[in-house]
């Protein structure tokens, strides 16, 4: 079981600690045809393209109560962008930033802006060759030290993809002091990275946790329980489809969603 901490802690200067979230969402597809499958790949690499990406990044940091010092961005050919931002707990004082005629700051006095603190997003849309499955998968990392905790984006970042599986990690690396000197290895109560997730949200989504407490790691997998599977069709509507397409599309998004919430590949599922 986790540790309880009894009151708030009084530091011995800044807070060392880093709080690590990382997050794999997918979302899954079906397309009928190889031209309707390039339209998918198309449609969803313009749909998170960095400029999208910046955007829903920037209100990450303003969720989390951090400053932006500076983002880089790209989008890449064929498919896929990065966005990737340093931020600060807190702001840059403008008279840092002046052109009156003296030298610049120190790189020890740069460096100490940053508060060791950045938010990452790298997507990954693919496809199968053969069966019209496709998948979108976002990498995020929202790494931070001081007061600010990324655990406060979980919500905003889950309903701003569309995400049929998410798998999370939060991790607290090294250790800050307290005004006598101890060492102190989390600042925070955590039992579950659910705590942290809204009811309606939870409610959605079948989730399992692997937790490891006396390392401060704490790993939630969720996976959507109900399958709807017009929100699965490109280019086409499920009554459109007879119902026995309807039943092998529905068996193939459901074994693509199951094979990568279990990491394994499966010959098949049961109905």
């Amino acid at each position: 079981m986790p540790r309880k901490l009894q009151k708030k802690l009084k530091l011995h200067g800044f807070n060392n600690l880093t709080k690590t979230l990382s997050f794999n969402i997918y979302d899954i597809n079906y397309a009928e045809t190889a031209a309707q499958t390039s339209q998918y790949i198309e449609y969803i690499d313009e749909e998170y393209n960095a400029e999208r990406l910046t955007q829903i990044l920037t209100e990450v940091s303003h969720l989390i109560g951090a400053n932006i010092l500076n983002i880089a961005h790209q989008d890449y050919d064929p498919q896929g962008a990065s966005v990737t931002m340093l931020i600060a707990e807190e702001p840059v004082i403008s008279e840092e930033l002046s052109n009156v005629e003296r030298p610049g700051p120190l790189p020890n006095t740069v460096v100490g802006h940053l508060d060791k603190s950045h938010i990452t997003v790298h997507t990954y849309p693919e496809s199968h060759p053969d069966n019209g499955i496709s998948t979108f998968r976002a990498d995020i990392d929202v790494s931070t030290c001081g007061r600010v905790s990324p655990l406060r984006a979980l919500n905003y970042l889950i309903h701003n993809f569309d995400s049929d599986i998410v798998i999370m990690d939060y991790r607290v690396r090294g250790f800050t002091r307290d005004v006598r000197g101890k060492k102190h290895y989390i600042d925070h109560n955590i039992n579950s990275i659910q705590n942290f997730i809204a009811r309606d949200t939870k409610n959605l989504y079948q989730m399992v946790d692997v937790n490891v407490y006396q390392e401060n790691i704490f790993h939630t997998k969720m996976i959507l329980k109900e399958l709807e599977l017009d929100n699965y069709l490109f280019g086409v509507d499920a009554s459109e489809l007879k119902p026995a397409k309807q039943e092998k599309i529905r068996k193939q998004v459901e074994k693509e969603m199951l094979e990568i919430f279990y990491g394994r590949n499966m010959t098949k599922i049961s109905s």
